[in-house]
């Protein structure tokens, strides 16, 4: 099988992982790296044994298909330059700053008939993949991604640069569309929102309530599904997941009598996961999301496939997202008078 050629456009953090994973994928020939950082630059294309520069457009004589991980106010000029080419692209979140630049970008890939794909790698979260087969119809969702400050994506304010995760997410599981949104959301170190909260009404009845925070001393990415008679909890961080479902025969909603005697439900309290509630871990197969999400996207070059989170997907989180930041824009305009 013939390798796939592939570049990397920007190596900090995550961009650097993106061309270590590359680099070890024996279907992919790492053809460069480009940042705008020379030395950057050099000492990753020179760890992994591959060419580097500072212009990313030296990759398009190069490359089949390119991995974006700049900071995203680039992303747009740069996905747009490569799909113009006919060169597949895989563009970290948020896909874009704007609703306007993302629809150019759909429309451009569409054209040009190439994969677009989002880095959105919760969706190859081994957890999230493992919860699929225990959902139906979530009727509330809660998802807390928190955490501390990490001096990256300032150009970007907490929705677009974490809470866009859950947002993918839950627009995903609900699969319906946003009839309301309620959000708060306020600067704490940076220019941008650093805490945000937003809830989600969809046309269909279910609501999410999204804590997003990079201000927290402490970090927690979990989401609780809860259905008529299931409640899923998922930690993204430890990608782990458990299932609460009410024991056979039991009727949801009508177990208990709010005039039973205090003793007996002191009694019952402590059998309530034995007799009423039965707790399940899922069991989840170990892999690495990234890894997973690089491997997807290799595929969809190779046989011309749509991705799994494809542009539009990436789009209409983006949609949602703007949403909450007008939002929260007039919330803060509301404070001030």
């Amino acid at each position: 099988m013939e390798s796939i050629k592939v570049g990397v456009i920007g190596v900090g953090h995550l961009g650097r992982i993106h061309a270590s994973i590359y680099a070890s994928m024996p279907e992919v020939d790492l053809v460069g790296v480009a940042d705008v950082d020379q030395a950057q630059a050099k000492e990753v294309g020179q760890h992994l044994n591959t060419n580097y520069s500072t212009d990313y457009r030296q990759l398009l004589r190069q490359a089949q298909a390119v991995s974006i991980a700049v900071p995203t106010r680039h992303h747009f000029a740069i996905a747009h330059h490569f799909l113009s080419n006919g060169i597949p692209v895989l563009i970290e979140k948020p896909m874009t700053t704007t609703l306007e630049e993302a629809q150019q970008l759909v429309d451009l890939a569409r054209s040009k008939s190439v994969a677009l794909q989002v880095g959105h790698v919760e969706r190859f979260n081994p957890a999230v993949i493992a919860v699929q087969e225990y959902l139906s119809a979530p009727r509330y969702i809660e998802a807390d991604r928190i955490g501390p400050f990490s001096f990256r994506s300032l150009d970007i304010g907490v929705v677009l640069d974490v809470m866009i995760h859950d947002l993918d997410i839950v627009l995903d599981l609900v699969n319906s569309e946003v009839q309301s949104i309620e959000a708060l959301g306020f600067p704490v170190l940076s220019n941008n929102e650093d805490v945000a909260n937003a809830r989600l009404t969809f046309r269909n009845g279910c609501v999410a309530a999204l804590t997003a925070s990079r201000v927290s001393p402490k970090v927690m990415r979990k989401i609780r599904l809860f259905q008529r008679d299931t409640y899923i909890s998922l930690d993204y961080g430890e990608r782990k997941a458990q299932i609460y479902r009410l024991a056979p025969n039991i009727d949801a909603g009508n177990i208990f009598d709010s005039n039973m005697d205090p003793n007996t439900a002191d009694q019952l309290r402590d059998s309530l996961f034995e007799k009423f509630v039965t707790v399940t871990d899922v069991d989840i197969d170990e892999q690495e999301p990234l890894r997973m999400e690089l491997r997807s996207f290799i595929e969809c070059v190779r046989n011309q496939t749509e991705p799994v989170v494809s542009g539009e997907k990436g789009m209409r989180a983006i949609a949602i997202a703007v949403r909450i930041l007008d939002q929260i824009a007039a919330k803060q305009k509301e404070i001030r008078g």
